[in-house]
């Protein structure tokens, strides 16, 4: 996990290369604004729904981590996690 440098304090975990690869191959056609993907995404004991958004600069896509999730798993800036995610947009 690591955190954005701006004037908002936003966290993201990058997802591996290979798995965004993926997405975009099977899903990237359901993309909505800003090419986000709506997901499930679960980390630790906390399930929730949000969106995936690419990251050219690095070739993958982002998941934004919010602080109640932050908070709930303790987890910060530089923090490993375990992340489970499904594809949900198209639902």
């Amino acid at each position: 996990m690591w955190e954005h440098q701006g004037s908002a304090a936003w966290f993201f975990v990058s997802l591996p290369e290979e798995l965004a690869d993926d997405i975009d191959e099977r899903y990237g056609h359901l993309e909505a604004g800003f090419g986000s993907l709506r997901v499930e995404v679960t980390i630790g004991s906390t399930t929730w729904r949000t969106s995936v958004f690419p990251d050219t600069k690095r070739g993958t896509y982002l998941l934004p981590v919010k602080k109640q999730v932050r908070t709930a798993e303790g987890l910060a800036d530089g923090s490993a996690c375990q992340v489970e995610l499904s594809v949900v947009a198209g639902e």
